[in-house]
Order: C-alpha cells, then sequence, then structure tokens
C-alpha cells in the first residue's frame, strides 16, 4: 500500500508500483462509491506478452496493493480506461495486441457491479479491422441523450513493412444500447491525429489530439459528438506523448502533457518496439538512435524519441482555444530513445491522466521512469492555480 504525502503547500503524491519491471499508460477515474481508481499496465516492457493491466484504488489517502486485472499470454495488454457508467457500473477497456504490432490490437473489457472488487469475463469489445488494429487511451464521454463516446485511433497496416504509427487514424465509437453494441465515426484528414481526447464544450464538443510527427498538440470540435472538423495545430508542442485534459467544476479545462516536441529532440529511435521481436520477446533489431537536425519533426512518418518531459498544467476558459500554463508537477531528463526500465534507462515522465473528484481535488497520474505510476493531488487552494509560466 502507499500513503499520500505531502510535497508542498496544497499538493500531495504517492508512488504506485506492480511487482513488474515496467509500469506504464495511468489512467484515472472517480468509482462509483466515491473512491478513486487507477489502472495502467505493467510487466517486462511494452509489447512484450507479460504486459497485463494492472488496478489499485485509493481510499482514505492510502492506495491498495494492486491486483491485475488480465492475463493474456499471447497478447501484450495495454492502455487502460475505467469509466464509471451512468448505472454506477464500473467498466474497464484496454488494448490486446501480438507483440509490437498495434495494428494486430483488439479492445476488450471487463464490468464491475461493485466498484472494481469483482469483475465480469473478458470479452472482445472491438475487434482488429481489415486495415489494422483499434486502439483507446481516453475516456468515454455521455451525451444529453445518453450516447456512449469512446474516443479510439486506428492503427492502419502499411502497405510495406511494419506498423511505426504515422499512418493512425482517429475515430469515434459510439453506443445507444448502454455499451453493448457500437458504431464508428472516423474524423476526417486525422492521420498522425490521435489519442483523441473528447471533451464537452460550450458548444457541442471539443477534442485534443496527440500528434505522431511530434509537432503540435491538435484540436477540433463537433456539434454533436460524431461528426469532427478536421484536427488542427493548437499553440502548444507534442513529443508524439500522450496528453489528456477534464472539464474542471469552475468551467476551465485543465491538461496536463510534455512540453516538448521534436524541436528539442537531439536523436530519433528507429519505432516504439524496436527492442521487441515478433513473438513478444525482447530482443528484436535493436537499432541505435540516430541525430537529428534542425528540421527534426517529419510529417511523412511518425517521430519517435523526443524528451518526455515536463509533466506540465495548463487551463483554457475558452474551450481549448487559448491556455495558460501553470508550474510543471514534475521535471527530469526525460529520456525516450528506449523502453528499457530495467536497467535504469527509460527516464520519461509522460503519459498523465488527470480527473477532479466531488471535493474539488484534481488528481493527476503520469508515468515514473517507466517503473512506477506516481499520483499527486493538487487542493482548490493551491498556489499553483494562481501562477502562470
Amino acid at each position: 500500500m502507499s500513503a499520500l504525502h505531502e510535497v508542498e503547500p496544497g499538493r500531495t503524491e504517492a508512488r504506485l508500483a506492480a511487482p513488474t519491471a515496467q509500469s506504464h499508460a495511468a489512467n484515472l477515474a472517480v468509482l462509483p462509491d466515491g473512491d478513486l481508481g487507477c489502472v495502467w499496465f505493467g510487466g517486462t516492457q511494452e509489447g512484450v506478452h507479460d504486459i497485463r493491466i494492472w488496478f489499485s484504488r485509493l481510499s482514505a489517502d492510502t492506495w491498495s496493493e494492486p491486483v491485475a486485472l488480465s492475463d493474456d499470454p499471447e497478447r501484450s495488454e495495454q492502455n487502460p480506461v475505467l469509466f464509471a457508467a451512468p448505472d454506477d457500473s464500473l467498466w474497464l477497456f484496454w488494448t490486446a495486441q501480438h507483440a509490437g504490432h498495434q495494428n494486430t490490437a483488439e479492445v476488450r473489457t471487463r464490468r464491475s457491479t461493485d466498484s472494481g472488487r469483482t469483475w465480469s469475463e473478458p470479452r472482445v469489445l472491438l475487434p482488429a479491422t481489415e486495415t489494422g488494429g483499434v486502439f483507446v487511451r481516453q475516456p468515454v464521454q455521455v451525451t444529453p441523450d445518453g450516447t456512449w463516446l469512446l474516443p479510439s485511433f486506428s492503427c492502419r497496416t502499411p502497405e510495406t513493412g511494419t506498423w511505426s504509427g504515422g499512418e493512425d487514424t482517429s475515430a469515434v465509437y459510439a453506443s445507444t444500447d448502454d455499451g453493448w453494441t457500437w458504431t464508428r465515426h472516423d474524423v476526417d484528414d486525422s492521420r498522425g491525429a490521435v489519442h483523441m481526447n473528447v471533451l464537452p464544450a460550450a458548444e457541442g464538443y471539443v477534442a485534443l489530439y496527440r500528434s505522431r510527427f511530434a509537432d503540435n498538440i491538435k484540436h477540433s470540435a463537433s456539434a454533436d459528438g460524431l461528426h469532427w472538423s478536421a484536427p488542427v495545430p493548437t499553440a502548444l508542442p507534442n513529443n508524439n506523448s500522450s496528453v489528456q485534459a477534464t472539464r474542471l467544476a469552475d468551467g476551465r479545462l485543465a491538461l496536463v502533457y510534455n512540453a516538448s516536441s521534436a524541436a528539442d529532440a537531439s536523436h530519433r529511435r528507429a519505432g516504439l518496439y524496436d527492442e521487441v521481436d515478433d513473438h513478444g520477446a525482447l530482443g528484436g533489431t535493436e537499432r541505435a538512435p540516430v541525430a537529428v537536425g534542425e528540421t527534426a519533426a517529419d510529417d511523412r512518418q511518425a517521430f519517435w524519441g523526443a524528451p518526455r518531459t515536463p509533466i506540465a498544467l495548463a487551463t483554457s476558459a475558452d474551450d481549448g482555444r487559448t491556455w495558460q500554463r501553470h508550474p510543471d508537477l514534475a521535471q527530469g531528463e526525460g529520456n525516450a530513445l528506449t523502453n528499457n526500465s530495467r536497467d535504469g534507462l527509460n527516464t520519461e515522465l509522460s503519459y498523465p491522466s488527470i480527473t477532479q473528484d466531488a471535493q474539488g481535488y484534481v488528481h493527476v497520474a503520469y508515468t515514473h521512469h517507466r517503473s512506477s505510476i506516481r499520483h499527486t493531488r493538487i487542493a482548490p487552494d493551491w498556489p499553483g492555480w494562481q501562477e502562470t509560466r
């Protein structure tokens, strides 16, 4: 178990760690019973077939011992998402792929009626398609008419070679029967814009995206949550790593992200899974990172290896058109030129998740060196809310 401790006035922290070499890609949610839940994936290394989904709950300021919620020895199980449904059931969504081939990924689910203490058997929710795999990362939104919106992205199979990410596109899956059947709605002109984060707006919805090309966070809008404008760049940088935002009780959007991009990179790596072989074991055709010049970003292929640091916090009072940056929540070297956390080679601070509870506390969880998940709780009177950068 791990208890919260104060790190500065108005902010407390805790460390969550599964009994695995690697922990990555946390997602937070307030559970139906009022506790806070956190899920992430852990195992030897991303893409290896011992990667599983892990779950812990925060109750009385203490995180429970993590428990595994998946166990498929043939696939790497990644990117979990919790969703507290309107009927007080709790859903878990996650992906399952063969080795480092995200184009083989399918989305699976389990359901709990007791806030995550017991779960139904896993089932496939969204199978891989003829064009590639289906991936998730961001929370479900529920429209006023009760439609569930599950943001996704398509990991497309290239005409030659293996998946690298540069052809990925976004879509929203919609369900009008409480999650049992789904209809896909593609986002036009969304090549390279992934991890679609759907949020309610003053008029309809807005979405924020990670950029495979490591240039800028992207933004688009929709009147109904199904039909979207093409993603366009914001002024905020992106390093081809995950971002997440939530709507605060005071009406602002709060965003956590890495304030870096390919422009901050001295080197790039060949691909995300260059250390994993086709059988889901370590020992792939690893290639050393290569130096990049002044024009580091390449709009024809995904850029991997840009620094994943700091964990930055920003708020917007105009649905994401402009942003105010607050003090960083974590800083460090941010080396992401390897996924190796066993030997301490990876030092990234990445994949932040953010939510607000009924008491007004803002919670952020993020990857710390791919070896643990760090949780920080921010009080409504934290001085950083009044500070800008």
